[in-house]
């Protein structure tokens, strides 16, 4: 589809000073530059590390993109809870509200209660959600990122279009072949519907007719907008700087797949964004190998 405008949006690295004290300041300043490229902020999903974080930092990290995008942003609702849990609506409406409180779009994050009993209970949730909520995000997370992922049947996610609130839903199951499935289900069913690509393996996904709500966006919003409006002109540069862009994700996101957010803290310090590359207790981490390799991804993309 060349010649189309693409919707980015882009997940908000959580930096860190230590493994227990956020970077606010270098936070502020990523969701800005982020929401000046003309991407869409989006705040406490994996790569704001939700799962990780407390209550009060999640409030916080909402107040904070709020002020900053004057309520332009979308935001992980997160439920903390256990395996077989029961899927809990007040506490994923409770979740959302706090998000439209502030003016921001829910994206429903996955959780045990959402995605342990099945497709058409997971189907039942988005729908007895919509009830509540007047606009949100759908997300198909993949267990490569998060032990409770769920990647749905074509046929449900045909349910989710039918789900007027439901404005689009980002897809994360590094599989090109399934989300060009539901590119045609989405052209075929509802035009308007976002497919969000969430594929860091696949970004040129976008040549296709996918949105994008990507992890690896994070690491260089500037280039990602950039390459956005290479491709909605028609310039042939797109494919040269989309080349380097892939390139630095299939780097940070090889196995074991969430230690790309330890890359992104690294690659924001070398790129002067960051204090530290900290990552939060419990999150992985990649070797001291990868620098030279991540210093010289930053050369070819002339940011470092």
């Amino acid at each position: 589809m060349p010649g189309r405008t693409i919707t980015g949006m882009s997940a908000i690295l959580l930096p860190h000073l230590d493994p227990t004290t956020v970077d606010w300041s270098s936070l502020d300043a990523h969701i800005a530059r982020t929401y000046q490229a003309g991407l869409t902020p989006a705040v406490n999903m994996d790569t704001g590390y939700v799962q990780l974080i407390d209550a009060a930092t999640r409030v916080q990290v909402l107040d904070r993109a709020a002020a900053i995008t004057d309520g332009d942003f979308v935001a992980g609702a997160f439920t903390a809870d256990q395996p077989g849990a029961a899927f809990d609506l007040d506490a994923c409406r409770r979740a959302a509200s706090e998000i439209t409180a502030r003016g921001g779009i829910p994206v429903v994050f996955p959780s045990h209660g959402l995605n342990d009993h099945g497709d058409a209970a997971w189907l039942d949730a988005h729908g007895r959600l919509a009830n509540h909520i007047d606009r949100f995000i759908g997300f198909e997370l993949g267990p490569m990122f998060v032990p409770y992922g769920r990647i749905v049947s074509l046929d449900t996610y045909r349910g989710l279009l039918d789900i007027p609130q439901c404005i689009g839903a980002k897809h994360s199951s590094l599989d090109r072949g399934l989300e060009w499935d539901r590119l045609a289900l989405r052209n075929e069913v509802r035009p308007d519907f976002m497919v969000l690509t969430g594929n860091d393996l696949a970004i040129d996904m976008v040549m296709y007719g996918s949105d994008y709500l990507l992890g690896l966006s994070t690491f260089a919003p500037d280039k990602f907008a950039e390459r956005d409006r290479l491709w909605a002109a028609g310039d042939p540069g797109f494919h040269q700087l989309n080349d380097v862009l892939q390139y630095l994700g299939h780097l940070t996101f090889r196995p074991p797949v969430p230690a790309y957010r330890h890359s992104a803290a690294t690659f924001l310090q070398m790129r002067g964004w960051a204090e530290s590359p900290a990552v939060p207790i419990g999150a992985p981490t990649r070797p001291d190998s990868d620098q030279a390799i991540l210093r010289d991804v930053g050369e070819r993309l002339g940011v470092l």
